[in-house]
């Protein structure tokens, strides 16, 4: 019996994470123990989001957040090692590049518990970021790193990975396996949507909290909402922000954050993205839809050189003209951009559950 004790910190982590649990369940060889750290704990995430998502619950709620890096952090590591003293996994699987993910690595280190990182071998080369330090020191301790693409492979190869004692495994991206098991079960919002829409998220610190490239941002997509209705899913605290700067907004359908499979329902349908948000880039692709990217740099930039992602940061100049040139696009229908699959084809979990029962 191999046991994995699953280290979790957000809902994101939890929907990648479902299907590979899904997968477990297949294999009466493997005993999975889930812990959710709280790292950023979401009040939607009660036993009915479980049951509709077909997710197992967690079972260890360790409660640890809304704390600084360094606080949320060292309870995290503090927390997880009494868990894994008591369970006594032969692995401790992390995922994506959070507090938690890192925490989880210490704590794999510093017992000499074997060490999974799905999502591993990504870069940003932006050092400022908080997930771009995790990131690499969690892959810099891992035992297996399962990497979604052949870039994240090339990552790693270029920082020396292939000379320490760890096995590097190009399993595909578990966020693929997710879509197509949601797609199915996807719920339609309940709001006023236009036949022909955009869907836009604007999130991330470097945007929301720098005054002169909020105001750009949205002074582009006002004017885009002028031919084409954009739908804004909005975090209370942005639009606050929003507010506070009395910028004019009036064109946007601005609406409260949205569940998963009402994300997925708007992914699915929508014209194309826009977005600031890391995972959306991957499921427009998944969706077959365009993607304009509101920052300077990506971690997949697999995306940007087959043309399905568009990077423009905060220059409303090249976001409008981006969004003119995808329009011009969806009216020739270019499939070319779907036809390499750079993403494992929904086969992730199965691979990675294959290396694991088979690793010596």
């Amino acid at each position: 019996m191999i046991k994995i004790l699953t280290i979790l910190g957000s809902c994101p982590h939890f929907i990648k994470s479902g299907s590979v649990s899904r997968e477990i369940t297949k294999h009466k060889e493997i005993e999975e123990i889930i812990v959710h750290t709280g790292q950023h704990y979401d009040s939607n995430m009660s036993d009915i989001f479980f049951d509709e998502m077909q997710i197992p619950k967690p079972n260890y709620f360790l409660g640890i957040g809304g704390k600084s890096h360094g606080a949320m952090t060292g309870q995290m590591i503090e927390k997880i090692e009494e868990v894994a003293l008591k369970e006594n996994p032969d692995w401790i699987m992390v995922y994506g590049d959070t507090n938690s993910t890192l925490a989880g690595a210490i704590v794999a280190s510093k017992l000499h518990i074997k060490l999974a990182h799905i999502e591993a071998g990504l870069r940003s080369f932006n050092m400022k970021m908080p997930e771009e330090v995790n990131r690499i020191l969690t892959d810099r301790v891992s035992n297996i790193l399962f990497c979604p693409t052949d870039t994240a492979i090339q990552n790693l190869k270029n920082e020396g990975y292939e000379n320490l004692d760890c096995k590097i495994v190009k399993s595909g991206d578990v966020m693929q396996d997710g879509a197509i098991f949601y797609k199915n079960l996807a719920v339609k919002p309940n709001i006023e949507i236009k036949q022909d829409f955009i869907l836009c998220t604007i999130h991330r610190a470097e945007n929301t909290d720098d005054e002169n490239r909020l105001r750009s941002i949205f002074e582009a997509l006002n004017e885009i909402a002028k031919e084409k209705q954009v739908i804004l899913p909005l975090h209370p605290r942005t639009k606050k922000i929003l507010e506070n700067l009395k910028l004019n907004i009036q064109n946007l359908t601005i609406i409260d954050p949205v569940g998963y499979l009402e994300m997925v329902w708007l992914i699915n349908n929508c014209d194309f993205v826009m977005t600031d948000s890391g995972g959306l880039q991957k499921e427009a692709y998944f969706f077959e839809k365009q993607c304009i990217t509101l920052r300077d740099e990506t971690e997949w930039v697999e995306l940007v050189e087959c043309g399905a992602n568009t990077l423009v940061g905060a220059d409303i100049y090249k976001i409008v003209s981006s969004y003119k040139s995808i329009v011009d696009s969806l009216k020739t229908k270019n499939h070319k951009l779907w036809t390499k699959d750079l993403y494992g084809g929904g086969k992730a979990s199965n691979n990675i559950i294959k290396e694991l029962v088979s690793y010596e």
